[in-house]
């Protein structure tokens, strides 16, 4: 990894709410994805970030209003599935890791976050929910009959992926994020049996893979992105990883200046 030539006291504080269930659990996603909210952490200091990991506050069940109010932008990372009711629909037998107090705590800090304008990129289950905050819905499953179905063929590395390319559409958030305004392909690690249904009204569709599955969103209006895939995936090349979160913790620093 790359180290920052930025000063501590000059980082932008991205914020990133923790992950609450515990990678005992018996379901070895629960670990797989406490593993990559590691992994995001690292990315983001790498970048020139500082990282804040924001938990629950013990009354109010979401992070305190100074804590909130310090930051310059915020990262939403993957984890369980969200709880269906928050878009209208009885959970599925599919779902797992439905956990209400991190369904609270990522809620909070993304409507925060939305509310003063801060810098928003969200990650696989941070794409979903913001899909979900903006009044979109979610496929339960899709493996389970549904008209997306994420079923790619391997094109690089190994690891719990399933690979294959996506463009992104130019003059987007996530295409500067790669570093081309004019529109790029990104070589993407897929690794999720849920998936953007219907597409909030205000969220521009930014990439879809062959497929059918959306991945990528973003507001026209501010600076929030996100896509479905997982860009720290540790089976891409180092500059690879790092690039998306570098080029965010940037946007951030301009925020942080202005």
């Amino acid at each position: 990894m790359q180290t920052s030539r930025h000063s501590l006291g000059s980082r932008p504080r991205i914020g990133i709410p923790v992950r609450l269930s515990s990678s005992s659990d018996p379901d070895p996603r629960v670990a797989e994805a406490n593993d990559l909210f590691d992994y995001i952490v690292e990315l983001v200091r790498d970048g020139g970030g500082e990282p804040v990991l924001l938990g629950a506050a013990p009354a109010a069940g979401e992070p305190a209003d100074a804590e909130l109010k310090a930051l310059d932008g915020v990262v939403l990372p993957g984890g369980g599935d969200l709880d269906p009711r928050l878009y209208g629909e009885e959970q599925g037998a599919v779902c797992y890791d439905v956990n209400p107090a991190q369904d609270a705590l990522d809620v909070a800090v993304a409507r925060h976050s939305i509310d003063a304008g801060l810098p928003v990129l969200g990650i696989c289950r941070g794409h979903q929910l913001l899909n979900v905050l903006h009044g979109g819905t979610l496929v339960q499953d899709m493996a389970a009959g549904s008209v997306v179905h994420n079923d790619p063929s391997p094109v690089h590395g190994a690891g719990p992926w399933a690979w294959h390319e996506v463009r992104v559409q130019p003059g987007t958030k996530v295409a500067a994020l790669y570093g081309n305004s004019d529109g790029v392909t990104v070589k993407i690690a897929s690794g999720h049996h849920q998936a953007v249904d219907r597409v909030a009204d205000g969220l521009l569709v930014t990439a879809v893979a062959e497929d059918g599955t959306i991945e990528a969103l973003e507001d026209p209006e501010r600076w929030m992105a996100s896509v479905q895939w997982h860009p720290e995936a540790l089976e891409l090349a180092a500059e690879e990883r790092l690039a998306p979160f570098r080029a965010f913790v940037e946007v951030c620093r301009v925020r942080k200046q202005g």
